[in-house]
């Protein structure tokens, strides 16, 4: 008896969610984010506050306050690095980002950690955002394991690598999840199921990290994998874009499945192919793609109704001989028109919404070109946003050189947003 009334309050709950959950954020658009990046402790927290909740809980207060003085209305909160977490799980352990030492706060703490002093930093940031008016994106990378400064002895000894090292490889310094095995697709989805579940997030969100960055002269270490895993494939390419497609899909799957209301976004790379190589490409001579090097196809996740918004990474100036910012912004825009098109005429009922993401991290840099050094870029590039109706808003990356000020672009944005 008791089972059956906790099982029609679930339903209730879930009811009253699908009519009342999508609507709660829906009067803040257009879309007004910021990365929250904690890989390397970039923006979160700092290195004085590794291993220290209570002053972890002061920088998130202030990092969420300032973004809201800004005009924002979201967040986009990294809380799976490098195979590990920045929330409480029982599949993967704490990061040593945040706590100092994979899977402990503190010495004395069980493996995979306990919540120390009752905090949990995604339910923290989850409500303090909420109470602010900021949207959650949980921001996820889903095969990336170690970075270059990382030495696997920092992983703990029932870390997953160690208990199933045949699901992974090393490429360069790094290592990563075999995107070819079904074991690899089902573990993000467990992970992305739990994290969805169990904590009040309005969006899961992954990057441009899919397969690794090319290296010179360096062949990734899959042909074993592909010999034993083709699945008909005979262009060892196009199964890497399959593999990434069915983890996409099947995430999409996962979320939809247990809260319909939350969102599954991706922030790509910000060229998809060059017209040199393919017609539907943009006019760029971009050094890599998505589509050839990442093995990210992201007009077709677009285009199956698989993700809720895109947010191509637009880090380019306007001008930029390469990739032009406003080339890839109209590209982008049309190209999202398109593929929403298609999917609508072939019976699909989602839509993708279109955000951009800028670097406000390049701006005052002696390293950049003349447009990051002087005048205002960012604001530059906002304000070509407003002349093109599929943009919907922007992502900045990233907090901690944004919160800097560099060329008083947060006095601008301000402004802008007012």
């Amino acid at each position: 008896m008791r089972r059956h009334a906790f099982d029609r309050m679930m339903l209730l709950c879930s009811l009253l969610w699908m009519l009342w959950g999508p609507q709660v954020y829906a009067e803040q658009m257009p879309f007004r984010g910021v990365w929250i990046a904690t890989v390397a402790n970039i923006d979160f927290p700092s290195l004085e506050a590794v291993g220290d909740p209570l002053r972890q809980r002061e920088e998130l207060i202030n990092i969420l306050d300032s973004i809201q003085d800004l005009g924002m209305n979201a967040i986009v909160f990294q809380i799976r690095p490098t195979a590990d977490a920045l929330y409480y799980s029982e599949l993967e352990p704490w990061s040593h980002w945040l706590t100092g030492k994979q899977g402990y706060w503190g010495e004395l703490s069980n493996v995979f950690g306990e919540v120390q002093d009752g905090y949990d930093p995604l339910e923290f940031v989850t409500t303090e955002a909420h109470e602010r008016g900021l949207a959650v994106h949980a921001w996820l990378n889903p095969y990336r394991v170690t970075i270059k400064t990382m030495d696997t002895t920092l992983l703990m000894p029932n870390h997953l690598m160690r208990l199933h090292p045949e699901w992974f490889w090393k490429y360069g310094e790094q290592w990563y999840f075999e995107p070819g095995l079904e074991e690899t697709c089902d573990w993000i989805c467990m992970v992305v199921e739990d994290v969805v579940c169990r904590y009040d997030i309005d969006a899961i969100h992954m990057d441009d990290y899919f397969y690794p960055y090319p290296l010179y002269r360096t062949a990734i270490p899959d042909t074993a994998c592909f010999r034993l895993h083709s699945r008909g494939f005979t262009d060892i390419h196009a199964w890497r874009r399959d593999n990434v497609n069915r983890a996409i899909e099947s995430i999409s799957q996962t979320i939809r499945q247990t809260k319909p209301w939350v969102e599954f976004g991706i922030s790509p790379f910000g060229v998809w192919r060059n017209q040199s190589r393919d017609s539907l490409g943009s006019v760029t001579t971009a050094g890599l793609t998505n589509y050839d090097n990442l093995y990210a196809d992201v007009l077709y996740w677009i285009r199956r109704g698989w993700i809720d918004y895109v947010t191509p990474q637009l880090y380019w100036e306007v001008g930029h001989r390469a990739a032009d910012y406003q080339t890839l912004a109209h590209w982008w825009a049309h190209a999202i028109a398109r593929e929403n098109s298609y999917a609508a005429e072939h019976g699909c009922s989602r839509s993708c919404k279109l955000y951009v993401g800028l670097a406000p991290y390049r701006l005052g840099q002696s390293t950049e070109s003349m447009a990051w050094r002087h005048g205002n870029e960012i604001v530059k590039q906002m304000y070509i946003n407003r002349t093109i109706p599929q943009i919907e808003g922007e992502c900045f990356y990233s907090a901690r050189p944004l919160l800097q000020n560099p060329l008083h672009v947060c006095d601008s944005i301000r402004a802008f947003y007012k």
